[in-house]
């Protein structure tokens, strides 16, 4: 067992590729998930805000969707390339706290947003009528503000209690970012108690969302079936299918990750099934939301004429 330094707070992060040419060349693969990640998150949030017509709530919950996927993606992809190039594997004591907060925070916030967004297609679809009343513009903020605070929370919680744990073993983390269920196994007191938290929160912030999700599209499902209209049932079942699909990429992994016991889990899978969830993702969101989405496409093609006018 290799011993920690006692003169260094520092974390070794093992990573997720070996250090050699294949391990460079996913990683160099990784990095380009990254740049398209970036781009089409920044690229769809900017498309929101400059077009008047997507101003509704639902555009306004998919743009903090497209941010919090920026901020996520950001918090672990540039530690570990830099880490990978530079043949470092040390994150700082501080340094290893932001990226756990950040992550915690995007990943509770997100599970938050997510059940927003069903909330408001079972609205639209289901009660049209009371749409204005169930969605304003004001009650849209609201639940970007208690998605944005509850996760913060949460997720500082977390944080702080892994910070304070007495790290007497090793400082290695067998991992690509710091995830608090891998630090976990380091500490030399008995974290039974604090793992069976993090198995309550994982139920609160991920679990209740994606059954209050799975619940809503079930009746929207029901409700489109149930339509007159070929074209309004298309419209409706694709922007359904669209945001399931987003829900499955991120809550399948996440959740068979944290609910497991820590026996049956093991980090080789962790880190394989977390490349889903904090990487994958991030970048599939926005190339879903785009490429199945007639108002998307037609803002692109609005905003790109708005520019093409000005030169």
């Amino acid at each position: 067992m290799e011993k920690w330094n006692q003169t260094s707070d520092d974390f070794i992060l093992l990573g997720l590729f070996p250090p050699n040419q294949k391990g460079l060349f996913l990683l160099l693969l990784i990095i380009s998930v990254f740049v398209l990640a970036c781009l089409g998150n920044s690229g769809m949030t900017a498309l929101i805000f400059l077009d008047p017509r997507l101003h509704i709530p639902m555009y306004f919950l998919l743009s903090q969707l497209s941010l919090m996927d920026l901020m996520y993606i950001s918090s672990t992809v540039p530690k570990m390339a830099i880490n990978f190039l530079s043949g470092q594997k040390s994150i700082s004591f501080l340094g290893c706290g932001v990226q756990s907060f950040f992550f915690l925070t995007m990943a509770c916030s997100e599970g938050l947003l997510l059940a927003s967004m069903a909330y408001d297609r079972f609205v639209a679809i289901c009660h049209p009528l009371h749409y204005p009343i169930h969605m304003s513009k004001m009650k849209c903020v609201k639940m970007i503000l208690v998605s944005w605070t509850l996760g913060s929370i949460n997720s500082m919680a977390h944080t702080v209690y892994a910070l304070h744990l007495p790290y007497c073993r090793s400082r290695t983390i067998n991992h690509f970012f710091c995830d608090v269920p891998a630090m976990l196994p380091l500490a030399c007191v008995d974290t039974w108690d604090y793992e069976y938290m993090v198995f309550v929160s994982t139920s609160l912030f991920l679990l209740l969302p994606f059954l209050g999700i799975m619940a809503s599209y079930g009746r929207v499902l029901f409700a489109v079936f149930h339509m007159r209209s070929k074209e309004g049932r298309k419209k409706a079942f694709t922007t359904c299918s669209t945001h399931l699909t987003v829900v499955t990429f991120y809550y399948a992994p996440f959740v068979y990750t944290y609910l497991r016991p820590r026996n049956l889990r093991s980090p080789a899978e962790d880190k394989i099934l977390a490349v889903f969830y904090t990487i994958l993702t991030p970048m599939l969101n926005p190339i879903i939301y785009s490429l199945r989405n007639k108002e998307v496409l037609g803002a692109m093609r609005r905003v790109c004429g708005m520019f093409s006018k000005k030169k």
